[in-house]
C-alpha cells in the first residue's frame, strides 16, 4: 500500500511553551533583584521609606510658614535621593533628598525636601514581589 503524506500542515511549536518561556523571561529578574542583599548607601543612591513614617526637616526654617512643625510624613516607599551617607554624620543619620513629589501637601514631606533618616527608616530596594502578590490578592478578592 502506497504511503501518503500527512495532510496536516506543521504547526510549530505550541504557544503555551513560548508564553511559559516569556514569563520566565520576564519574572526571573525580578526574583533575582528581589534575594539579591544590600549594598553599602552611597552619596546619589535611591532609598525608599520603610512605611509611614514621621521624619524630621534637616533645615525645619525653610518650611515655618507652611505650617511644618520640624517634621513631615514619608508616605510608605516613598523615593529619596542620598545627599549624606551615614558615616559621614557624627550622629549616624542620613541626609535624603525627597524625590517624586510636585507640591506641598501638609503633613506630607514637601518636595525637594531635606529629611534626616535612621537606618531602620528605610530600605535600599522596593518591595516588588510583595507589592506584586498584594495586587494579585486584592484582584482576587474583588473577583468572588
Amino acid at each position: 500500500m502506497p504511503s501518503f503524506p500527512d495532510d496536516r500542515p506543521d504547526s510549530g511549536p505550541p504557544l503555551w511553551a513560548m508564553g511559559l518561556v516569556v514569563l520566565l523571561m520576564i519574572v526571573t529578574p525580578l526574583i533575582i533583584y528581589s534575594i539579591a542583599p544590600s549594598g553599602p548607601i552611597r552619596e546619589g543612591d535611591t532609598i525608599f521609606s520603610e512605611g509611614s513614617i514621621t521624619v524630621p526637616l534637616a533645615h525645619p526654617l525653610l518650611y515655618d510658614r507652611a505650617r511644618f512643625d520640624g517634621s513631615c510624613l514619608l508616605d510608605p516607599e516613598d523615593p529619596l535621593m542620598v545627599i549624606t551617607q551615614p558615616v559621614e554624620r557624627v550622629d549616624g543619620l542620613i541626609l535624603a533628598k525627597v524625590q517624586g513629589k510636585t507640591m506641598i501637601e501638609w503633613p506630607f514631606c514637601p518636595p525637594q525636601a531635606e529629611v534626616l533618616l535612621t537606618m531602620q527608616q528605610i530600605t535600599q530596594k522596593p518591595a516588588l514581589l510583595g507589592r506584586a502578590a498584594q495586587r494579585v490578592s486584592d484582584w482576587l478578592k474583588l473577583r468572588r
